[in-house]
């Protein structure tokens, strides 16, 4: 029983993580106009805090069995605003190329367009694939990582190659990811017809 609660997952907004999960949303604008304007040392700390919140609210959502479709929604989003802004932020101060906004920016409104495709036929969301999370997070980790070469210039001979290095390879997968989910789309919006057809052929062959 107590395995059940653990998993069921509530309609329920007014949660604790949930609540965190919005602080976290809260403070993307914040964590943008610092990076625009140069604080980046206090962008840091207000990303260090996103996260903390972010590990605070799976825990809590967990522990206090306020799993919610709400929240679920809420903390892969985050992460992408906040991706999206270090990513903005930095091309805006000359940290980053634009094409690197350009290439993680397609790769979402290619979701978007496979996600079009699937409600049009009658699908819900694809279920989001490990190699999709393990990009995320190195999107998340070496935009970071970038920004310590201006927070901290004495680190930046060491930080700004293993930053890019990061950074790239977590564009490479989030694409691969993206790869993923159109082949899994083609073969789920292929299912019903493959199974129509069989029944077609089964009744043809009756006849």
């Amino acid at each position: 029983m107590g395995g059940e609660r653990e998993t069921t997952v509530s309609g329920r907004i007014w949660t604790i993580p949930n609540l965190l999960s919005m602080l976290r949303l809260v403070l993307v604008p914040v964590f943008l106009v610092l990076i625009i304007t140069g604080e980046y040392v206090a962008a840091l700390i207000v990303l260090v805090i996103a996260s903390l919140t972010d590990l605070l609210d799976g825990y809590l959502a967990r522990r206090l069995h306020q799993i919610t479709k709400l929240g679920q929604l809420l903390d892969p989003a985050a992460d992408r605003l906040y991706i999206f802004a270090a990513l903005v932020g930095l091309a805006a101060r000359d940290l980053v190329p634009w094409w690197i906004v350009a290439i993680i920016v397609a790769r979402d409104v290619f979701l978007l367009v496979l996600g079009v495709v699937l409600a049009n036929h009658g699908f819900g969301p694809l279920p989001v694939h490990q190699l999709g999370k393990v990009a995320t997070f190195a999107l998340f980790t070496g935009l970071p990582v970038i920004m310590l070469g201006p927070a901290f210039p004495a680190v930046e001979p060491v930080s700004e190659p293993i930053g890019w290095a990061i950074t790239l390879w977590g564009a490479f997968l989030y694409w691969w990811a993206g790869v993923i989910y159109a082949i899994e789309t083609g073969r789920v919006i292929r299912m019903p017809r493959v199974a129509s057809d069989s029944r077609s052929d089964t009744l043809g062959s009756g006849g």
